[in-house]
């Protein structure tokens, strides 16, 4: 079967320039900080992402149903109202890690966080790094 096409895909787009047009200037300092975080924890070069998305690494996905792709590995966007930050296996089976996070919101694979003084960034590095480990047992991660 072909692979489909994501509708969230690499661009071209500077990462500096990206962070440097996030407004408010305190959600700006904010991204610098998660953008040197992820890049710490992952090893990876970040990669935009559709419009707003940092991503670092990606995977190569194919499904029992034939559909494949590739997606970023991790990451986050820095949202007017929240970050949202991008752990692809979901949360599931992190509930340890995440009772000793701070204050945030959850999705399907997708934690949302109003500030980063609101969590332990600490807490957040084992979490990316617990997400790209469980991640990369079915779907190898690559560098970006």
């Amino acid at each position: 079967m072909s692979k489909a096409e994501n509708k969230t895909r690499p661009t071209g787009q500077a990462i500096a320039d990206f962070i440097a047009s996030v407004e408010p200037p305190a959600k700006q300092e904010d991204a610098r900080a998660l953008d040197h975080l992820f890049r710490d924890v992952t090893g990876f070069e970040p990669v935009m992402w559709g419009p707003s998305i940092i991503g670092y690494g990606r995977y190569h996905y194919r499904y029992d149903s034939g559909r494949e792709g590739d997606f970023l590995a991790t990451g986050f966007s820095p949202r007017k109202a929240r970050h949202s930050i991008y752990i692809m296996p979901g949360y599931a089976d992190y509930g340890d890690i995440l009772a000793r996070l701070g204050k945030h919101k959850m999705g399907k694979s997708c934690l949302y966080v109003n500030k980063l003084a609101d969590i332990d960034l600490d807490v957040l590095a084992d979490l990316i790094r617990a997400g790209l480990r469980d991640l990369d047992k079915t779907w190898p991660v690559q560098p970006g």
